[in-house]
């Protein structure tokens, strides 16, 4: 019976070329996987789900994609793909989508609302004609959108990607003035900006209609957002690039690039932008645009409107919020969003583990002895100081102290040389902070002196060159970074694993900016999700927000004591509500030499970890209930299966074993971690998962392969000495390790059943390689015959 592929190659592809979609410069792509497929995280361990693929894609430039089909096989319906093209086309942004059987074909039309069957595929022009009457696009428009984006970087856009730049090219070309992007940090946007203005530049755009290239302003407000894209992503634009900094204003290129500071007026000068006319730039691009260019008593939005004749493409990561509403009314509504749970669900985004620590100081407050002196001899205030005012008001040596030892053994536990970023709450807390973790880490410090380095701007050059160190894939120093506001934005650095909050965070968008440090996929060097150590309850409280977009996979939470180790087993909380506003104020400028100190210094006093949370995305997006990892696996095996005598039928079967751990692990189930948070480490994984979905007994290995010796000493008879002395040996292996030991010819490579020969010589033992290998299929069937 012809199966999809068949369909697809007899009948499919002929009906595409007879409509003309194979002739340049139109595209068929077949078989297109347009995600990476989502990051499932299961302990230590993760895995990808399929991606999602398309059967074809139809484009009318090699740049503009316009159409989905979707093949099933002969004896189908041919309407019954239509649904999955739909979804298809509704993730590409494409406005037709096509189904069929190879005979019959199924057309849905999102410009009409229409379904209908059709006897032939439309030919290339006339869903060009029906989609440019939809949006009104003109023939200059239209060579604008239909201009080729750059590809000799030897990457192309991602699907989301090219939907961001078609839109933005489109909307400029129909004289749309104020635009906004809004895209999750890790998602691409200075690649997405670059292709809009290349594809811009390239076919001659500009405001005035002019037979010339379009000059274009990049905007940002911190150097390291403006340089990074000029060398690297903009290369390409070679001399046409120039840096407006040190107060001159060359006006002979076309793409330009500032930050708000160098250009913007002030108490000692007028203004750099004012060099310019009014009129000069065609286009400016800002980037992370919710950072208070756009708020109306911005100094810097005068900027903008200055430049108003201008188009302007905002770029931001974060969706509308109260604290970052200006954007949006200056902007608009964006043209299209790429949210953090897309980025997520597609497999572009890491998924992460929160982990709540509390200090019992942050837990219920610290207060001082009456009449207590602070390391100068200052009285310190009768009062009752929170997390929210420690580092600021009062500086507690012992809770740094044991927050860096808390650090310290989880990266032991998990990857001492795992990239890691800590947010301090100013520059002096993160000096002290990197002191106490270099400290702590005193035996690798001596072979790697930059193991742990401050980045904050007080830092200057050596702070950059420790971040581009950091930042660089083949370096594995500096490994710790603590900062304050430095690196909460524009800083790519594909492999950071930790993510480290020791000051409190109020606003969203700084929130999802800091997360954006980890959130960027790297397969080939291993990163694939990422932790939040979150001491000061930020993490929680934010996830808890209902306008919060892509929660975490786990958050746990445990006490430490005042050497930073725990006191307690991991809990699961409810997340903390959100402070009232004002709650806690924005933190405080450095000392200056002649001003007196703005903190109080405690070096003394008595601090333990009092709880330590964790809190995960199950493996469909949603965040696990407020439950624990046993409760969560014992829900999930029981959709699974109806009871234990179901489960132990299938168990059996080393084959169908595979298929159930693969099932669980799919789930984010992983028996090493299951047993860690059971605490049954020597449970075998059947009884482990029976006894909490079913309330079966538990039984440990050891038990089970006694048991098995004891009752069915029949089976063991059957064969001679040594074929019962290497069985009797993988028991053993069993007990020790699991089920993994049954694994031919592995086992019986290792130790100490290789001693009785090669993997023929032992084979011949049981009378061949087929009954060596039914003699530990049954092995494994008679262990877990017993219920």
């Amino acid at each position: 019976m012809p199966n999809e592929a068949d369909t697809c190659r007899r009948y499919v592809v002929p009906r595409l070329q007879a409509a003309g979609w194979d002739n340049d410069p139109y595209r068929i792509n077949e078989q297109v996987t347009f995600t990476d497929g989502r990051i499932i995280v299961a302990g230590q361990r993760s895995r990808r789900r399929p991606g999602k693929r398309a059967d074809y894609i139809l484009r009318f430039r090699p740049d503009f994609a316009i159409a989905v089909v979707e093949a099933k096989p002969t004896y189908a319906t041919p309407g019954e793909g239509l649904q999955q093209a739909k979804d298809y086309a509704e993730i590409l942004g494409l406005k037709f989508a096509y189904a069929t059987n190879g005979h019959g074909i199924v057309e849905f039309d999102y410009t009409t609302g229409l379904e209908r069957e059709i006897s032939a595929f439309p030919t290339p022009a006339e869903l060009w004609a029906r989609l440019t009457a939809d949006q009104s696009l003109t023939s200059d428009a239209a060579e604008r959108l239909l201009s080729p984006a750059y590809h000799l970087s030897g990457k192309s856009p991602r699907y989301y990607q090219e939907i961001a730049i078609n839109r933005a090219v489109q909307a400029v070309a129909q004289g749309n003035p104020r635009i906004l992007l809004t895209m999750a940090t890790g998602t691409g946007k200075t690649v997405v900006a670059f292709q809009i203005c290349w594809k811009l530049w390239n076919s001659r755009w500009n405001r005035t209609g002019e037979h010339r290239r379009p000059r274009i302003l990049y905007l940002a407000d911190r150097n390291i957002l403006v340089d990074d894209p000029m060398a690297k992503t903009f290369a390409p634009f070679g001399d046409a690039r120039w840096k407006i900094a040190g107060g001159r204003a060359i006006q002979s290129r076309e793409m330009y690039f500032a930050i708000y500071q160098s250009i913007a007026s002030d108490v000692n000068r007028p203004g750099l932008y004012r060099e310019f006319a009014p009129d000069f730039f065609d286009l400016i691009i800002v980037d992370e645009c919710h950072r208070g260019s756009a708020r109306d008593d911005s100094n810097w939005r005068e900027i903008l409107d200055y430049f108003q004749p201008a188009f302007q493409i905002g770029m931001t990561a974060t969706p509308r919020r109260q604290d970052n509403a200006d954007t949006y009314n200056y902007f608009g509504d964006p043209i299209y969003t790429y949210s953090l749970r897309q980025g997520i669900e597609d497999g572009f985004l890491a998924p992460y583990r929160v982990h709540r620590i509390v200090t019992t100081w942050d837990a219920v407050g610290w207060r001082p002895s009456q009449g207590d002196l602070d390391r100068y001899g200052r009285q310190i205030p009768d009062e009752e100081y929170h997390t929210g005012e420690f580092e600021r008001v009062v500086s507690l040596k012992a809770r740094t102290e044991a927050v860096a030892h808390h650090l310290t053994q989880y990266m032991r536990r998990t990857d001492r040389f795992a990239k890691t970023i800590v947010f301090c709450v100013d520059q002096e807390h993160a000096d002290e902070m990197r002191r106490a973790l270099n400290n702590r880490n005193a035996d690798l410090v001596r072979d790697y002196p930059d193991y742990v380095c401050q980045v904050t701007s007080n830092q200057g050059d050596a702070g950059v060159g420790h971040l581009s160190n950091f930042q660089d894939l083949e370096r594995r120093t500096p490994v710790i970074l603590t900062t304050s506001q430095m690196l909460t934005t524009g800083v790519d650095a594909p492999t950071v694993q930790n993510i480290v909050l020791l000051r409190v965070i109020n606003s969203m968008t700084e929130f999802k900016q800091i997360i954006g440090r980890g959130t960027r996929v790297r397969d080939d060097y291993g990163k694939l999700f990422f932790s939040i150590l979150d001491y000061t309850g930020s993490a929680t409280r934010l996830f808890a927000d209902p306008e919060f977009d892509g929660d975490p996979t786990r958050e746990t939470e445990v006490v430490i004591d005042e050497d930073g180790e725990p006191t307690g087993e991991e809990t699961d909380v409810t997340p903390e509500p959100e402070p009232e506003e004002g709650d806690t104020p924005e933190p405080l400028p450095p000392d200056g030499p002649d001003e007196p100190r703005r903190k109080f210094y405690v070096d003394g006093g008595h601090v333990e970890i009092a709880a330590h949370l964790v809190y995960e995305l199950d493996p469909d997006g949603n965040q696990l209930r407020v439950v624990q990892f046993t409760d969560y696996t014992a829900d999930k095996v029981r959709t699974l299966y109806r009871n234990a005598a179901e489960l132990r039928d299938e168990w059996a079967n080393p084959e169908r074993r595979s298929d159930i751990i693969e099932r669980l692990e799919e789930r984010g189930i992983d028996f090493d971690h299951l047993a860690e948070s059971a605490n049954q480490p020597d449970a075998d994984p059947l009884d482990l998962i029976c006894h909490l979905a079913f309330n079966a007994p538990l039984r440990t290995r050891r038990e089970r392969a006694q048991r098995l010796r004891t009752d069915r000493q029949d089976f063991f008879d059957q064969f001679g000495p040594d074929a019962r002395q290497i069985l009797d040996e993988l028991l053993d292996k069993y007990t020790e390790h699991g089920t993994a030991q049954f694994v031919i010819p592995d086992v019986l490579e290792v130790p100490p059943i290789s001693e009785h020969g090669n993997v023929i010589e032992i084979a011949n033992r049981f009378g061949g390689v087929d009954q060596l290998r039914q003699a530990i299929i049954q092995l494994q069937t008679l262990l877990y015959a017993a219920a």
